[in-house]
């Protein structure tokens, strides 16, 4: 499970309506209970790498920024617990390309948007074994 302010989602949804018609992207800190279960506690909004003609559905997270956010995680004691991307005009559930591109443990925030509006955001975790995504249950804190 991962725990959400609203404020988290509202950025989410922001960076989203804001990157319509291009699939927006970021960055997702906090902290990694015993448990398992995840809080988080900043987003890192990221700008689509991906070459203009395919942003419309697909987002790239460049090497170098995955880098920066592990060190800054580490310099703030923080965990990268995962990533959030939107789908416009789509549902909010992973793709076929979202799939072979995921990593076990990371949580994947969805967020749809129809036709500039963000609706419906999910969380999904790969299965550790890459089958198959599982979604994961938010939980939104005020």
């Amino acid at each position: 499970m991962i725990h959400l302010k609203q404020e988290h989602i509202d950025q989410i949804n922001r960076h989203a309506e804001k990157d319509y018609p291009h699939e927006c992207c970021g960055i997702v800190f906090g902290l990694l209970s015993e448990e398992q279960s995840k809080a988080v506690t900043e987003l890192l909004p990221i700008s689509n790498s991906r070459e203009e003609q395919a942003r419309h559905n697909r987002f790239l997270i460049t090497s170098e920024d995955i880098m920066r956010s592990e060190m800054y995680a580490r310099k703030h004691k923080l965990d990268v617990l995962g990533f959030y991307h939107s789908h416009p005009d789509h549902p909010a559930r992973p793709s076929a390309f979202d799939l072979e591109h995921a990593w076990p443990t990371y949580s994947y925030l969805i967020v749809a948007v129809a036709e500039g509006q963000a609706e419906e955001l999910t969380s999904w975790e790969l299965n550790t074994d890459r089958s198959a995504f599982h979604s994961e249950t938010i939980i939104r804190e005020d």
